[in-house]
């Protein structure tokens, strides 16, 4: 049984990029589906789709490649399901100096550090990606 479905699709993404895959498929959730619309959004992954039906339903997940190299440097992992970690609206950290982002689950769902911190939010800070 997986404890964290979070982190698994994070190492799944880290692992595909490492081993030189153009995409990767992970287990579907509503999470996870937001999470790739944030890195599309935010121009780490050139596109996502949801494939399969229910209960087999998979997040694809296209990577983008910029002069041969990947969008996504790093994805890491920050509060787990043995250590939740929140920050209030002063808090919300920058990641490498505002070069990458930190994905907060907030009252107004997932949002980015920048996201959250227009609102005025804090929340539980899922991961960094840079």
């Amino acid at each position: 049984m997986m404890t964290d479905p979070i982190a698994d699709m994070l190492t799944r993404i880290k692992n595909s990029i490492m081993a030189g895959h153009k995409e990767v498929k992970v287990p579907h959730s509503k999470m996870k589906e937001k999470i790739a619309g944030i890195l599309k959004r935010e121009g780490f992954i050139e596109d996502y789709e949801v494939i399969g039906e229910i209960p087999k339903k998979e997040i694809l997940i296209k990577f983008k490649i910029y002069k041969g190299k990947n969008a996504i440097t790093e994805l890491k992992r920050i509060s787990k399901p043995g250590r939740r970690i929140y920050v209030d609206k002063d808090e919300i950290p920058w990641v490498m100096n505002g070069l990458g982002i930190a994905i907060i689950s907030t009252s107004k769902g997932l949002l980015t550090d920048r996201e959250a911190r227009k609102n005025k939010i804090g929340g539980e800070v899922i991961c960094y990606v840079w």
